[in-house]
């Protein structure tokens, strides 16, 4: 399989939509329709000790640029390689006296790449930073005046040396910021670490169920086919996590991106019966799912508080309160259900009861099942969070049954070179070698197990985090 190249795509003029991608031939599930190296991108302000600014690995020891003791780097090639984009970066940390945040560090890193090299097309672009969607007409009053607070700190920041644009031009960067910002993750793919601007993405239109996935992969985002695509047809990506009703997801897309959601699932309210259902037999009255409703809800910000302040116990306690009082009311595939399965399953895991929250995880699962696209990457990395808590919980069948899922699945949207896939990989050919054992000898594999655990466990969770998976889009919060 090559890398996907921009004569994959071509723009047009996308019904409804303004301008779109379409595709030049067709392309098959996990075929690279293209890769894309940000414009410009930074590490998040919270990261940028941990985090290689060039590569955006993860890293216990780094290197600190030695002029302007801010930026970080994996080694001397990190380094050099990022000379070009941090040089006018370091002299004005040092002019200024201290550092911007994400936001003023993004924009001054496009204008100094426009500065050197003109505002027309770059090599391998299809459309110009200039052209980008900025939505400043759309800003509500909030906005506003944080454009301005970002505006004003960016003039102080920017040197007097350097080009000097005009107020809009300043304002389109940072309203581009806002709108086409796209998450860079680090190495696994686990945790969002920066974001940059990729123009080409920026040009994607969205979808609920689209027919591509992008993934951040070695210093490049790529678009990966996620079914057959044929030649002509539009290519699109979900700017949102699809486990939602269709009000809320179109209520969230007009907030955060300014516009109203059209696709198939949400005219037609495709699997909203889902999202919200309930028991059959019984079928509870209207009253009760009301009150349910706004009981799960209630939960979940008791549950926020908690996670917030570090108190696991009790978020397990509030869980399993919530779901005692859900179970007689709620279909398997309901929201609400199914948002405190997922919380509850990684609390648990993170606290090494690995046998009940094995269980809500495997819940977890069968109702993602029937609500998710199968080749959707949220879904794949769930089926794997929960294969490896079966395989701590000594489930060795369904452990290995969901780590090969979550295998296929990320051999699609993440591709057979991304690490996390890698480590995939390693795992389910460990726990195939378990399965084989365990059905030879049950005794004498628990007896190694044991002693295989005490020695080297497979890699335990990672400790929750209030914050959600990774969004594909930033938002400036």
């Amino acid at each position: 399989m090559t890398i996907g190249r921009m004569e994959n795509v071509e723009v047009f003029t996308s019904e409804g939509k303004g301008r779109g991608l379409k595709a030049t031939r067709e392309f098959w599930a996990a075929d690279v329709i293209f890769a894309e190296r940000a414009y410009s991108a930074v590490v998040f302000d919270s990261l940028v000790n941990f985090v290689c600014h060039t590569c955006f690995k993860r890293q216990e020891k780094l290197h600190r640029c030695g002029q302007c003791k801010f930026a970080h780097y994996c080694d001397r090639t990190c380094q050099k390689d990022a000379w070009l984009n941090h040089k006018n970066e370091c002299s004005a940390i040092k002019r200024y006296g201290k550092v911007p945040n994400e936001n003023i560090r993004l924009a001054a890193r496009i204008m100094w790449r426009v500065e050197r090299e003109g505002t027309g097309l770059t090599e391998g672009c299809l459309v110009s930073v200039d052209d980008l969607q900025n939505h400043v007409e759309h800003f509500g009053e909030e906005e506003q005046k944080e454009l301005r607070v970002d505006v004003d700190t960016f003039l102080q920041y920017w040197p007097p040396q350097s080009q000097q644009f005009s107020m809009q031009y300043i304002s389109h960067i940072f309203g581009v910021i806002n709108c086409n910002g796209f998450t860079l993750s680090d190495q696994r793919g686990l945790q969002a670490v920066g974001v940059g601007i990729f123009p080409n993405l920026g040009l994607v239109n969205h979808d609920c169920w689209p027919n591509c996935t992008v993934i951040f992969n070695n210093g490049k985002i790529e678009l990966r086919a996620l079914g057959k695509i044929s030649e002509g047809e539009e290519l699109t990506v979900s700017y949102i996590d699809f486990l939602n009703v269709s009000e809320e997801r179109k209520k969230q897309l007009k907030k955060q991106y300014y516009f109203d959601c059209t696709c198939e699932h949400c005219q037609k309210k495709l699997k909203d019966d889902l999202f919200l259902g309930v028991k059959a037999d019984p079928k509870p009255s209207q009253e009760v799912v009301k009150e349910m409703v706004q009981f799960s809800k209630d939960t979940l910000e008791k549950i926020d508080k908690a996670r917030s302040e570090g108190l696991y116990h009790e978020v397990v306690k509030l869980c399993r309160e919530c779901l005692q009082k859900q179970e007689p009311v709620f279909a398997d595939t309901n929201l609400y259900m199914l948002r405190i399965l997922s919380i509850v399953s990684e609390v648990l895991s993170y606290l090494q009861a690995f046998e009940e929250a094995s269980d809500y995880a495997r819940r977890m699962v069968d109702g993602y099942m029937k609500l998710y696209h199968p080749n959707n990457a949220q879904l794949g990395m769930a089926v794997m969070r929960a294969g490896l808590t079966n395989w701590h919980a000594g489930n060795i069948e369904v452990g290995h049954g969901m780590i090969c899922k979550a295998y296929a699945i990320l051999l699609v949207t993440h591709g057979p070179s991304h690490p996390i896939t890698k480590d995939l990989e390693a795992m389910r050919v460990q726990t195939e070698m378990e399965l084989r054992m365990f059905r030879q000898n049950e005794f004498m594999y628990h007896k190694m197990r044991e002693a295989a655990l005490n020695n080297q466990p497979m890699q335990v969770m990672a400790e929750p985090s209030s914050e959600p998976a990774p969004a594909l889009f930033h938002k400036k919060q």
